[in-house]
């Protein structure tokens, strides 16, 4: 396709565009989407035994000065915000056009129910058939682990999406105040689990802090939404997070890395710790700042054409990012040991090797998105015994990543 070609389609995407939209939100949304499947093929790496099997390994454990690339790509506090923000004019506008509450989830809620009930299906179908053609089930329970690590993400917007009506009231009663309760809660149970409590605290309770430490940014961008955080906010956000950051890490000595690292019982993503929300505070407060220049930037068309294509393709992006790794990575292993793909990642050598990597990444993704893209939209030749069919399978897989078969 020639440059000509491509500027006419974005020219052409640009003038399809309503005024109304926000270019902004979507530019802040597909950014993102990029950095997740960009943290995991940068971060994420495998080892291989004798028998020729994959095991999941990571750059973090050689590497700790490593740790900062992992603040910059973990940026699900601002695709949680700008998911609060979206979510409460989608919501006003149902309301305001005579829909429902229920109507508006039940449509919300399919949309991120389809895609991941897809993914897991096609993975159940393929493990048996894996198997037959020789992968060792090592090799298959690694790559399970992989697809499935993406999907709790989705479990949980699903969950703060049904909560969305009492956001918004909780919004419009207490403004910006309505995440400081999310915040205090995340910081006690950090303090019964990291403090003096630790050795009598249970492990379970560390869980408790899921809902309320990725609540946190999708309720700042609910209040975003209904114009309850302004500038003066903003710079609060940006300025107490990064301070908050910095005090977490420099004087309670929170683990550096922004995502878990094999072999290192302390996390600060699996669930959420308090160093979470405070990166997600900074990055929030920095894109209520930046908006207005983003949304500018996105007024040329070359830029706003892959930010449509890229929010067009969300689901898809973040349930197949993983399988485009290891369609790469599983025929790899048969091989043997190939720099940046199936060698340990213990070495500069590696990370050199794995950018090198990156765009055959992305072009898998790209092949295979454009035969499950159809995940994506109603499946509207899915019957009642397909879609208990396509139930079954996924939870058949699920059962068989997490390891309770």
């Amino acid at each position: 396709m020639s440059i000509a070609t491509l500027r006419r389609t974005a020219s052409a995407i640009d003038a399809k565009t309503p005024a109304h939209r926000d270019r902004a939100i979507d530019g802040l949304r597909a950014l993102a989407l990029l950095a997740v499947p960009m943290g995991h093929w940068l971060l994420g790496g495998f080892s291989l035994d004798g028998e020729g099997a994959l095991h999941n390994a990571s750059p973090l454990s050689s590497f700790g000065f490593l740790a900062p690339i992992s603040w910059m790509l973990q940026m699900l506090g601002i695709f949680f915000l700008v998911g609060g923000y979206a979510s409460v004019l989608s919501y006003r506008r149902t309301l305001e056009a005579g829909g429902s509450t229920g109507a508006w989830l039940r449509g919300r809620l399919a949309r991120l129910g389809r895609p991941v009930l897809g993914v897991t299906a096609v993975c159940a179908a393929l493990i048996p058939a894996l198997y037959a053609l020789g992968v060792p089930e090592k090799t298959l329970h690694t790559g399970s682990t992989l697809a499935i690590q993406p999907l709790w993400f989705v479990g949980v917007y699903t969950v703060i999406t049904a909560l969305t009506p009492y956001c918004v009231s909780a919004a419009r009663k207490l403004g910006a105040w309505a995440a400081a309760p999310l915040l205090g809660s995340v910081a006690v149970i950090d303090f019964l689990r990291y403090g003096p409590y630790a050795d009598a605290t249970p492990s379970w309770l560390s869980l408790l802090n899921l809902l309320p430490g990725w609540m946190f940014a999708y309720q700042l961008g609910v209040c975003w939404g209904e114009k309850r955080i302004g500038r003066r906010g903003a710079w609060a956000l940006l300025i107490g997070g990064a301070a908050l950051f910095a005090t977490l890490l420099l004087a309670f000595h929170y683990p550096e890395s922004m995502v878990g690292v094999p072999g290192v019982a302390r996390t600060n993503s699996h669930p959420p710790s308090l160093l979470v929300l405070a990166l997600a505070a900074a990055q929030s407060g920095a894109a209520m700042l930046l908006r207005d220049r983003i949304g500018r930037l996105l007024r040329r068309p070359v830029l706003w054409a892959p930010v449509v294509v890229i929010n067009l393709s969300a689901m898809t992006i973040l349930c197949w990012h993983q399988t485009a790794l290891l369609t790469a990575a599983i025929p790899g292993s048969f091989v043997g040991a190939i720099p940046g793909l199936t060698t340990s990642p213990d070495s500069l050598g590696w990370i050199a090797a794995r950018i090198a990597w990156l765009p055959v990444f992305a072009g898998l993704l790209v092949l295979i998105g454009r035969y499950t893209r159809g995940f994506e939209a109603p499946w509207k030749r899915a019957t009642h015994v397909r879609r208990a069919v396509a139930g079954l399978l996924a939870a058949g897989f699920a059962v068989f990543a997490l390891g309770l078969a």
